[in-house]
């Protein structure tokens, strides 16, 4: 493969900068720069030349040998001074070197994937990881990039693997006498998969939610005080308030951090009953949005049932708090009152729904889960009913485990590949 090149840190003016070289000729291009090779793994400062000699920068240079690097290559990081001169001098040398090219957007990582570094779960890890903007969405990343997804799917491998080698003994040895009917101990493997994986599938709603943020739609009637509670909880003017009905003509959207989870609070028009076209559009826009949000906060007025029926675990409380006498499970946006006590119960009741969050974060690990249950189930039924079947149940395993080595990039993810590292920057 051919030595690649690329600042590994964020563009623009900066302290520090970190440029990446990972290839074959990768410690060449260290000795032309610095005159020498620094020992692996030790940071060391060096005067980085041109070819003629003319001082660049001075920077610490750290070498990582084969198989022990990110991209499992031999690979150097220059941390140069973050000045955008002095990164764009040191890139234009390393394009004027033999072998050496400016590295593709996601090279890095996708040749730590060819190279056994990382699996496709973890590539998709390291992704969320660096488009985390939340405590929760970062833990999830981690979890991820650490090979979480890929060490469940290796336990569940053995297992498959064993029932399978079960199976083939009894196909292989079909005219002779087994000893022990492989039955149970087939069955049993399947089982534990099966209740495993079932258990990531049905996690895998809490976990995206994590990743992709939730909404939490503030529902209610024309002018109950939705877009002042909505500016109090975002901290800022978000959406215009008025003591004008059906001033909310569209879906605000404020997306915001609650307890380390991302959040996007919904100020929804005011329902009621209207002539007004663009204020009926409005009406419709927001049952429809309110309806599909994750959770829904209803603000009605003192002794008012909500407008339409509120699902489990659905927040109601009573609007401004500051002109009533009781102001137990009111609030007010317009003072604050009773403002904490709702972030609480939003916070509370989002956690509650993350509880059960699995490490499958995207559709296609729900997918290729799915796709192995499938086969698992159908080889279950084969081997139970019949013993004539034991090699229809064979290929309905092999196909099982096909659908679990695509879940970690082992197999027929090509397809997916470019989408995956298409989400990266430059540089890695």
């Amino acid at each position: 493969m051919s030595t690649i090149f690329a600042q590994a840190s964020a563009a623009g003016k900066a302290g520090v900068a970190v440029i990446r070289i990972s290839g074959p000729q990768a410690f060449a291009a260290c000795f032309s720069l610095c005159g020498s090779v620094p020992p692996p793994r030790q940071a060391t400062l060096r005067a980085l030349r041109d070819s003629a000699g003319e001082k660049l920068d001075e920077a610490l240079v750290i070498c990582f040998a084969e198989k022990a690097s990110f991209t499992g290559e031999e690979t150097v990081e220059l941390q140069t001074h973050g000045s955008i001169a002095v990164v764009n001098a040191v890139l234009a040398e390393l394009s004027c070197m033999d072998g050496l090219r400016l590295a593709e957007p996601g090279e890095f990582t996708r040749r730590a994937l060819a190279n056994g570094r990382l699996d496709l779960a973890q590539v998709e890890g390291l992704a969320d990881l660096i488009e985390s903007e939340t405590e929760a969405q970062r833990q999830q990343a981690l979890r991820l990039f650490s090979g979480g997804l890929g060490d469940l799917a290796s336990q569940w491998r053995e297992r498959l693997i064993r029932a399978s080698a079960l199976l083939t003994v009894t196909i292989d040895f079909a005219d002779e006498d087994v000893p022990v009917d492989v039955a149970p101990e087939v069955l049993s493997l399947i089982s534990e998969v099966q209740t495993a994986m079932q258990a990531q599938v049905d996690g895998f709603g809490a976990a995206e939610r994590i990743r992709t943020g939730y909404e939490v739609a503030i529902v209610g009637s024309p002018n109950v005080g939705k877009s002042t509670l909505l500016n109090a909880l975002a901290g800022r003017d978000a959406a215009i308030t008025s003591e004008v009905a059906g001033t909310t003509r569209d879906v605000i959207e404020v997306r915001m951090e609650l307890a380390g989870l991302p959040v996007t609070l919904l100020d929804t028009a005011g329902l009621r009953e209207t002539d007004d076209r663009v204020e009926k559009i409005g009406v419709a826009r927001a049952l429809e949005r309110a309806k599909a949000a994750d959770l829904r906060v209803f603000l009605v007025e003192a002794g008012v049932a909500p407008e339409f029926s509120p699902l489990l675990n659905d927040i109601i409380v009573t609007a401004k708090a500051d002109l009533l006498a009781d102001t137990k499970g009111a609030v007010s946006g317009k003072t604050g009152a009773g403002l904490s006590e709702l972030v609480s119960r939003i916070s509370n009741t989002l956690a509650s729904k993350i509880a059960k969050a699995g490490l499958a974060t995207r559709a296609r690990h729900k997918e290729a889960m799915q796709r192995c249950l499938i086969s698992l189930e159908s080889a279950a039924s084969l081997i139970a009913s019949d013993a004539e079947s034991t090699d229809i149940a064979a290929e309905e395993l092999r196909i099982a485990h096909d659908a679990l080595n695509s879940l970690i990039g082992r197999v027929d993810v090509e397809h997916v590949l470019d989408e995956v590292f298409s989400s990266f920057c430059l540089g890695k």
